[in-house]
C-alpha cells in the first residue's frame, strides 16, 4: 500500500512538472487547458450577446432602409454610400471616437458593431429583392396583389436566400470584430487574448472559440436558410 501510495505521488508530481515546463516553454499545454476552461465561458457568452444584439439592430435599421430604397429608387445610392463610408472607418478608431460620447463599456461597442453591419445587410437586400423575376411580380399583380403584399408575399420570399446570405456574412464578420469590443470595455473573448497574448494556448483556446462561434453562427443561418427555402432544395435536385 505504501508502494503504491508513493508512486501516485510520483506520478502526480511528474505531471505538474511537466504542465510546469509546458508553461514555462510556453507550448500547447492540454492540461493547462483542460483545467483553465472554465475562465473562457464568460467572455463568450459577452461576444455571444454582442455579436447577436449588434446583427439584429444593424439588420433591423438595414432592413428598413432597404425597403425604402426599393421604394425610393433615387435613395439607394446615397444610403450606399454613407453605409459604405461608416464601414470602411478602421474599426479601433471607432470604438475610441464613441468613448467621449457614449462612454465605456457594452453600449459603445455596439454602436460601433452595428455600424459595420449596414452595409452588408442593406446591399444583400437590395440585391436580393432587384433579382425577384418579373413574371412573378406580373403573377402577383395579376391574383390583385397590392403592392405591399406584393412585396411581403412574393417579393421578400424570392429574395430571401440573398437576405440570408448576407445575414451570414454580417454575422461572421461581427464575431471577428466583437474581439476587439474589450477596447470599449466591453469585455468578450479578445479581452482574454490580450490579456495573455504571448501564452500559446490561452492564444489557442480563445482564438479558437471565436472560430468556432463564428462556423456555429453560420451553419444556424443556414439551416434557417434551407428550411425556410424548401423551393431552392427542390431546385437544385432536379
Amino acid at each position: 500500500m505504501t508502494g503504491l501510495l508513493v508512486f501516485a505521488q510520483l506520478h502526480i508530481r511528474d505531471e505538474a512538472h511537466a504542465a510546469s515546463s509546458c508553461e514555462t516553454r510556453n507550448g500547447i499545454c492540454p492540461d493547462w487547458i483542460w483545467h483553465n476552461l472554465d475562465r473562457y465561458w464568460h467572455p463568450l457568452y459577452q461576444q455571444v450577446v454582442l455579436v447577436l444584439a449588434a446583427v439584429a439592430i444593424g439588420f433591423a435599421i438595414a432592413f428598413a432602409l432597404a425597403l425604402l430604397g426599393h421604394r425610393h429608387r433615387a435613395l439607394i445610392a446615397p444610403i450606399t454610400q454613407v453605409a459604405a463610408i461608416l464601414y470602411t472607418l478602421p474599426s479601433v478608431a471607432v470604438f475610441f471616437l464613441l468613448l467621449p460620447v457614449t462612454g465605456r463599456g457594452f453600449g459603445t461597442a455596439l454602436v460601433a458593431l452595428v455600424v459595420y453591419t449596414l452595409l452588408i445587410i442593406f446591399r444583400n437586400i437590395i440585391t436580393g429583392l432587384d433579382g425577384v423575376p418579373e413574371d412573378a411580380r406580373d403573377a402577383g399583380r395579376g391574383m390583385g396583389l397590392t403592392q405591399r403584399q406584393l412585396l411581403w408575399r412574393v417579393e421578400l420570399p424570392l429574395a430571401l436566400p440573398e437576405i440570408m446570405a448576407g445575414l451570414r456574412i454580417a454575422l461572421t464578420t461581427t464575431v471577428g470584430l466583437a474581439s476587439l469590443a474589450f477596447l470599449a470595455g466591453a469585455g468578450g473573448l479578445g479581452d482574454t487574448i490580450f490579456s495573455d497574448r504571448f501564452f500559446r494556448s490561452n492564444v489557442l483556446v480563445a482564438g479558437g472559440l471565436c472560430v468556432l462561434l463564428a462556423a456555429a453562427l453560420d451553419l444556424l443561418v443556414l439551416g434557417a436558410q434551407r428550411a425556410l427555402t424548401p423551393w431552392t432544395r427542390a431546385r437544385a435536385a432536379r
